[in-house]
């Protein structure tokens, strides 16, 4: 009799523990998905500056017009991306941080839109977002690792695999060059 006790003991002590890292692998899918949230809403933040930022410095810079086109159709191209995996909007972000940086650096040549306190405030705006995204990228990254960690760990992969938990691909920027923030300032 003694030994039918530890038994079901045992099976009691298996299954509340499988029942806890489902819970964990729960808690990290959410976590993943509220990372997500949080980088879409400041991808989507830099997107709505954009329109007016151009619409101020078009007037300064009439004949830098492949540049501005660039900044037009990157944002355009992650704007139709709304729905797109981690991968491929990073890519296209970092079209976007790329022509933004072109065109901040271009801005640099016409001291009179450097002036122009309506394109400070949108410099100043940007960064801002740009600071946004880094810090949204950090906390959405961090719980990818947590989940991937879940996933592929023992013994809860075992959990995992049982109940199909996959795991999430990480918001990276591919080229080095898109890495670095535009800079945006013009001390």
């Amino acid at each position: 009799m003694d030994l039918s006790w530890i038994i079901l003991g045992l099976i009691v002590a298996a299954a509340l523990y499988a029942v806890v890292i489902y819970n964990s692998l729960i808690k990290n899918r959410q976590l993943v998905e509220e990372g997500w949230s949080g980088i879409d809403v400041q991808l989507k933040r830099r997107a709505n500056l954009i329109p007016s930022m151009l619409e101020t410095v078009k007037g300064y810079m009439g004949h830098e017009k492949g540049v501005l086109e660039a900044v037009t159709n990157a944002r355009a191209a992650v704007q139709g991306a709304g729905s797109e995996g981690p991968a491929e909007r990073s890519k296209l972000e970092g079209l976007l941080s790329g022509a933004l940086g072109k065109l901040i650096a271009v801005a640099e040549n016409y001291p009179d839109l450097k002036a122009n306190t309506t394109f400070l405030e949108f410099q100043g705006s940007l960064q801002m977002v740009e600071d946004e995204i880094q810090l949204s990228r950090r906390y959405y990254n961090g719980s990818v690792r947590n989940l991937n960690v879940l996933v592929e760990s023992f013994p809860s992969n075992l959990i995992a695999n049982a109940f199909k938990f996959i795991k999430a691909e990480y918001f990276e920027l591919t080229n080095e060059a898109d890495r670095a923030v535009p800079d945006v300032s013009f001390d």
